[in-house]
């Protein structure tokens, strides 16, 4: 059971009996006691001058093995820029600038959590990038951009410290759990997901088994949000299950997790290598990994369009660097369709990858780990459709699947499969490939691939999510020996 303690600057009420609160004082003094429990401390002094009490209690509280909030590098990183000017800031969506505009005073979060519905991102955003217990977000409307500025407990108008105290409470319990009597863990893990996401890269069943695999592989895992997963450095290993962007809190919190030395799949590298496929269509050719004729474009002049029919032939496929499941991938028919495809997508980026049209009746995905092929499906695609996700408005339809063992895997799907993947690194990954005879055509690698109760994990069951977990043991036992 862990224990949560409260440090700060004054004596505090915080009318929760279940709680221990001391001053800085106390807790310097009367701390480490003999045998005490696992402890969490809860950080309210000021951080924001660097060498003061706030900034000694996250410091001890670490020499002392106790999980702190704020941690010693969030209070470095908010502190080392605000005094950069690179600012702590938020970059704020076009639909909210209204909102800042009207905004008027001060804005405080707590544990992730702000009273004004409409600031529920920024607030969730801002505390999954400096997890501290209270922020005080600053509107720069003329900057577009929320700042974020840690206080303490000393800066929360009294009106507030009952809201402040019953958010205490329920981070507590969120992040505090209790393992089992007969079980011991020996590292912690974090399962990044989002429950909003319409097509998520594993459904509930499939994180239940993961969570199951991870116990018996020695980790105590939990299902996080960005919003809930607090400060990263309590964890051993984080294990991505939300659809990942560069823009994006999935790749926030796989760099914060790498910079802690958190065994992270998939890391930060593989996000930004799979997640641009102008990455990938280079690498391939580089690396002599095949793949369908393709040419990078910067504009949609008719002589640029002429070129591309004359190399590619109608149909050609179009592709956004970033994209997935599908979406920003478009199949043009016409010279005309073409030139307006390519006028609207060159608007939203600088270079747009134009693909020859690979006709199959499926698609391979090979899941690849650790530079291994672990499962292997056939994706057919959707009805009416060439695509393997059809999207038509808010509906989104797919085609049938085979999973099958990898030693029934054609061996140049195989070989393709391996060369593509280690252009990538040697994480979790699903690459896609077309089969024509002997022919095959890499089409791209994922980052966080596709893992569904019932899809991916047919033949294998269980032990694909074992054999996940083992390669989570294999590179946490190797960090221990470097």
């Amino acid at each position: 059971m862990h224990h949560t303690l409260i440090v700060a600057n004054q004596p505090i009420d915080l009318a929760l009996p279940a709680l221990t609160v001391v001053t800085f004082e106390q807790y310097l003094a009367d701390y480490p006691k003999w045998n005490e429990p696992k402890t969490r401390v809860i950080n309210l002094c000021d951080t924001e001058q660097y060498l003061s009490n706030g900034y000694y209690c996250s410091l001890l509280a670490e020499a002392r093995q106790h999980r702190v909030i704020p941690s010693v590098n969030t209070i470095n990183d908010l502190r080392l820029a605000q005094k950069s000017h690179e600012a702590p800031l938020l970059i704020v969506k076009p639909q909210e600038k209204v909102v800042l505009e009207a905004l008027s005073g001060d804005c405080y979060v707590f544990f992730g959590k702000t009273d004004d519905s409409r600031l529920k991102r920024l607030a969730s955003l801002a505390f999954a990038r400096f997890p501290s217990p209270v922020l005080k977000l600053v509107a720069r409307p003329e900057q577009n951009a929320v700042y974020c500025q840690s206080v303490g407990f000393d800066a929360i108008e009294p009106a507030l410290q009952p809201t402040f105290a019953a958010r205490l409470d329920d981070y507590r319990q969120q992040q505090w759990r209790s393992a089992g009597k007969n079980k011991q863990y020996r590292w912690d893990m974090a399962i990044l997901t989002n429950p909003d996401e319409p097509m998520p890269p594993s459904d509930k069943k499939a994180l239940n088994r993961f969570v199951k695999a991870a116990g018996k592989a020695g980790f105590h895992a939990q299902v996080v949000t960005a919003a809930t997963i607090g400060d990263i450095t309590q964890y051993d290993a984080l294990f991505i299950r939300e659809t990942t962007a560069i823009d994006h809190n999935t790749y926030r919190l796989a760099r914060a997790a790498e910079r802690e030395g958190l065994v992270v799949l998939d890391d930060s590298q593989s996000i930004l290598r799979c997640c641009n496929k102008i990455y990938l269509q280079d690498a391939f050719s580089y690396n002599k990994v095949p793949a369908p004729k393709a040419r990078f474009v910067t504009d949609a002049k008719p002589a640029t369009c002429s070129e591309l029919i004359q190399e590619l032939q109608l149909p050609i496929i179009l592709k956004l660097p970033e994209s997935s499941f599908s979406k920003g991938v478009f199949k043009v028919e016409s010279a005309t369709e073409l030139k307006s495809r390519l006028q609207e997508m060159l608007e939203a980026s600088a270079l747009v990858l134009a693909q020859e049209y690979v006709f199959t009746e499926f698609d391979w995905r090979i899941g690849m780990l650790g530079g291994r092929p672990i499962y292997a499906c056939k994706y057919f695609m959707a009805r009416n459709h060439w695509q393997i996700y059809h999207h038509d408005g808010d509906k989104t339809d797919s085609g049938d699947f085979i999973t099958m063992p990898t030693f029934e895997v054609p061996k140049p799907v195989l070989k393709a499969a391996i060369a593509a993947a280690g252009v990538v690194g040697t994480g979790l990954y699903g690459v896609d490939i077309k089969q024509r005879g002997n022919k095959v055509f890499v089409i791209e690698v994922n980052d966080n691939p596709n893992i569904d109760a019932g899809i991916e994990d047919k033949y294998l069951g269980d032990e694909l999510y074992y054999l996940i977990m083992q390669e989570f043991v294999s590179r946490v036992e190797r960090r221990g020996r470097q």
